[in-house]
Formats: C-alpha cells, sequence, structure tokens
C-alpha cells in the first residue's frame, strides 16, 4: 500500500476538497497523511459558536482533528504559518503570513515530511487555488515545489469541475438550492474546464464519512448552509466526484479513476 500526503491551506478545506479521496484511500489500506499550512485564523466564526475566551485558531484545529478521525488520517501536521485572509485584504500583508511566506523555505519544510513518510503521492492545488485565495495558491507553488525537492512521484492538483458546476447551477433554483450571487458571476474563474481533468474519483461510496467531516467544521460551515443543507440527492451530484489534475500527464479520453498506480 501507498502513502499520500494531502496539502490543504485551512482547516474545512480537506474537508470540502478530498474529504471523500482521503476517506477511500484509508478504507483501501492506504497511509493518508494530512499538511495543513494554517489553523484558519482569518475565518469567519458562525454567531455564538466559541466558548469565552476560545480564539477561532484554537476551535478550528479541535474541528480538524475531528475530521481528522472521521477520514481515517494517520498523521496531521501544521506548516505552522497564519492564515492570509481573501485576496486583497491588509492581512495578505502580514509577515507571519502563509502568502508572505518564502517558497523555497516551506517548501523543504514539506519535502522532510514527504520524504520520512516516502510519499508517493502529493495532493495540491491547482495554479489558482480553485477561487484566488492566496493561501490556495501558495499551496500550489509549494507542493509543486517540494515533490520536485523530495522526488515524490505522482503530484495531483485537486480543482473544481467548471463544467459540472455550471451544470449543476442551472438546476440549482429548481431544486431550492440557494447559490451565492458572488459565486454565480465568478463562475467562468473558478477551477478548470473539464477537458484540462486527468482523473476523476468516485466518492460516492464515502459521502456520509465527508458530510460528517464537513459537519465537523461547525464553526464555518453552519448545518442550514448550502453544503450541510442539500437533500442527499443534490449532495451525492455535487460531491459524488473530486476532480484532479496530474502533473505531467496528458488529460485522457478516459479519465483516471484513482490517486495510486
Amino acid at each position: 500500500m501507498a502513502t499520500a500526503v494531502f496539502l490543504h491551506a485551512h482547516p474545512d478545506d480537506e474537508a470540502i476538497a478530498t474529504g471523500g479521496t482521503m476517506a477511500k484511500a484509508t478504507d483501501d489500506g492506504h497511509r493518508v497523511v494530512l499538511v495543513c499550512a494554517t489553523r484558519g485564523e482569518q475565518g469567519i466564526p458562525q454567531p455564538g459558536i466559541l466558548s469565552e475566551g476560545e480564539a477561532l485558531w484554537q476551535r478550528r484545529a479541535k474541528e480538524l482533528e475531528a475530521a481528522c478521525r472521521i477520514l481515517g488520517v494517520a498523521r496531521l501536521e501544521y506548516l505552522g504559518y497564519v492564515d492570509s485572509g481573501m485576496i486583497g485584504e491588509p492581512s495578505n500583508d502580514a509577515p507571519d503570513s502563509f502568502w508572505q511566506a518564502d517558497v523555497e523555505e516551506v517548501s523543504q519544510r514539506l519535502a522532510a515530511i514527504l520524504r520520512e513518510e516516502k510519499a508517493q503521492v502529493l495532493v495540491a492545488y491547482d495554479d489558482h487555488g480553485g477561487y484566488g485565495h492566496p493561501d490556495h495558491i501558495q499551496v500550489h507553488r509549494v507542493g509543486h515545489r517540494a515533490a520536485e525537492l523530495a522526488g515524490t512521484p505522482r503530484v495531483f492538483e485537486c480543482t473544481i469541475n467548471r463544467d459540472h458546476t455550471k451544470a449543476l447551477m442551472k438546476h440549482a433554483d429548481d431544486l431550492g438550492i440557494e447559490v451565492d450571487a458572488d459565486f454565480r458571476e465568478s463562475i467562468d474563474t473558478v477551477g478548470v474546464p473539464v477537458e484540462m481533468i486527468t482523473t476523476a474519483v468516485d466518492v460516492t461510496g464515502y459521502l456520509d464519512a465527508k458530510k460528517s467531516a464537513m459537519r465537523a467544521h461547525a464553526s464555518q460551515i453552519a448545518e442550514n448552509s448550502p453544503f450541510l443543507g442539500m437533500p442527499p440527492d443534490v449532495f451525492a451530484a455535487a460531491w459524488g466526484t473530486e476532480w484532479y489534475m496530474r502533473v505531467g500527464a496528458t488529460p485522457p479520453g478516459e479519465l483516471e479513476t484513482s490517486l495510486f498506480d
């Protein structure tokens, strides 16, 4: 069996983007390692969720530990940087933010984990982080460089299937699913066209684990949010496949179905 390292920017990214793949890999006997760049300090907590005196990052770290147990993650590591916030915010300029981190220095840290784990697979993000978040873009840069340093043979960029998302949005109103207006307007910049995708992992058998991991991030994902408020069939249509681009691969006529050989 193989070891796969998943690099994510903030707690909850792992559940939303790759939770099904992580749970499936664990169930198939592979070792799953999660490396999180930050503790999500710039997130916006749900009203009333934090205890008196509790910092958001403390709650999000606990939530991530719970999600890891649900997904079968064998090891969780942090790179130790601070959440940079959304693009254009003053927090982007904080010296300890992930966005301001030296890519070579961070990549050396991640490469050390890849070597220690003898990882055969590394998962990062596409070159614009799915939707342009500074920390997600930095994950892309660091992931590529770390894999180069460590000699990790299979590198994947998790992404959003733009065409699939557009098709779902056409039916959102009929299904009573609320879609953020800003997201509707930006859909042509989200993820990548389907012809760029090389790998589609069917995670329909792991949607309960994915949803439970998402629910564990209660400070960020409300029970009545579009994520968790979908009827089961709609949730399956939206989240039943997780999409990747394998670095160095030519998009095939028939998509790969696994991150592993």
